[in-house]
């Protein structure tokens, strides 16, 4: 059974009451729920980490690579736009890697508009809200 690691950055532990226009109302906990159920039904076990602190992210995608992990889907949060650590770190790595934003980032302010982590990656989905984590665990579930 493939591993899937599903790591959500900072203030993504504020979902369902954080700026619910724009991330929507449903918390991480269902998110993290939904995409492990699908999982399953995919042959794919999903283990989900949140953490609104750099290192112990970057602790956790060294973590996965040594344990032989198929895929990395994450979700940088504010990370996304400033953090040159998380970017090696999932370079070193070596994890095929999917980048998801449950907002359009590119529809947002102009600052979010730089992501330090897609040029790295395989695939980014934004836009799509939760919908873009079970995307992203199709395309796992899809590699050989």
């Amino acid at each position: 059974m493939k591993k899937i690691g599903l790591l959500n950055g900072p203030n993504l532990d504020r979902l369902g009451k954080r700026e619910p226009d724009i991330y929507g109302s449903k918390t991480l906990e269902q998110i993290v729920e939904e995409t492990g159920t699908l999982g399953k039904q995919l042959g794919c076990e999903v283990l989900a980490y949140q953490s609104n602190h750099e290192g112990a992210l970057i602790d956790k995608i060294h973590e996965w690579s040594d344990a032989g992990f198929s895929g990395l889907i994450i979700n940088p949060g504010g990370f996304t736009h400033t953090s040159v650590a998380l970017r090696d770190a999932v370079i070193a790595s070596e994890l095929p890697t999917i980048e998801v934003h449950l907002s359009n980032i590119h529809a947002r302010e102009d600052f979010r508009h730089k992501s330090l982590i897609s040029g790295i990656v395989q695939g980014v989905i934004a836009g799509m809200g939760p919908q873009g984590y079970r995307h992203a665990l199709h395309y796992f579930a899809d590699q050989d």
